[in-house]
């Protein structure tokens, strides 16, 4: 059964300033995934335009191979610790698309995200259709109390507790999405499917966790 989750991630910020923040974010991941000759090895990267806008057009391959355990590493074929992701950056629309080279059509992933000045109530940001929004699973995150992110914490850059001596904001607190300004929207849909019987209830529960925390 294929997974759709729709993630709205509320911001005390322009999208100006999450798209500079999102920028940062994406080379900071992809200098931490690089080293011992595996990590992210950029394919493609140029300019596009299309009917959804223009933006910049990436191909990646992720070598994943130091990520997981030996015993399955020595048993499993090289190309089935090796993801493609195509992803197209028009920012405020963005979308990646993950497959895997050995799987084929039995495993994607496709995030979808559009950026709106807004507290998170556009009914259909996507414009999905209406099979898609009869599968999808609204779900709020909040930037200053997500217990996912726990392992990532660090006490200076704790919403809760941040003051910006710069722009004044912050901390975030109680009904802080309702009352800030600015404030902005990442809606995130998340398309998960592995076809793979019989670990496909169990998978694609794990990848719709991972991508929540990414």
């Amino acid at each position: 059964m294929v997974q759709v989750k729709e993630y709205r991630i509320r911001n005390n910020c322009t999208l100006d300033e999450y798209k500079i923040a999102q920028l940062y974010a994406v080379a900071q991941m992809s200098l931490n995934e690089t080293g011992s000759g595996e990590g992210v090895e950029v394919v493609k990267n140029e300019p596009y335009d299309n009917e959804k806008g223009k933006g910049q057009y990436t191909f990646k391959i992720y070598h994943c191979a130091s990520r997981v355990p030996a015993a399955i590493r020595a048993i499993m074929p090289k190309d089935a610790l090796i993801l493609h992701e195509e992803a197209w950056n028009g920012y405020p629309h963005c979308k990646t698309v993950t497959t895997s080279p050995w799987m084929k059509d039995n495993f994607k992933i496709i995030t979808e995200s559009m950026h709106l000045p807004d507290r998170g109530d556009t009914e259909n940001a996507l414009s999905a259709d209406a099979e898609v929004l009869n599968q999808r699973e609204i779900v709020y995150l909040d930037v200053s109390n997500d217990d996912e992110i726990k392992a990532a914490y660090k006490k200076e850059e704790d919403p809760k507790l941040y003051k910006s001596t710069k722009t004044g904001r912050g901390p975030l607190v109680g009904d802080w999405a309702k009352e800030c300004d600015p404030v902005m929207t990442c809606y995130k849909l998340v398309t998960v499917e592995f076809k793979w019987w019989p670990f496909q209830s169990i998978v694609e529960p794990i990848i719709v966790s991972w991508m929540r925390k990414a």
